[in-house]
């Protein structure tokens, strides 16, 4: 799932609101900085993948016979300082399992 152009061309207004009216907020790219939670698609390994993509289309297999692919890494990262601002405690369980946890 990608951005959209509106959201994308507000997300700092976006994220401001979220604070200011006191919302725990759930995004889905780091681009929204300062927001509670980040759960989405891993991009690097994206990359990675389109990458592979290029490789066999360069050794000549047609685009057309390349698979439809969704992606198959996220990521879960917890901001602590929003969560400590909004006056919430992230339970343990949660936080072992995010792959970043931002003090």
């Amino acid at each position: 799932m990608g951005l959209d152009t509106l959201t994308q061309a507000n997300q700092r207004l976006i994220v401001e609101l979220a604070a200011k009216h006191r919302l725990p907020a759930v995004y889905a790219s780091m681009e929204f900085n300062g927001g509670l939670v980040v759960y989405g698609v891993n991009y690097p390994d994206q990359y990675r993948r389109a990458a592979s993509f290029a490789d066999r289309i360069f050794k000549g297999t047609p685009p057309g016979d390349l698979p439809v692919e969704r992606p198959t890494k996220f990521e879960l990262t917890i901001n602590l300082r929003t969560a400590r601002a909004l006056g919430l405690t992230i339970p343990p369980s949660l936080l072992q399992r995010a792959d970043q946890v931002i003090e």
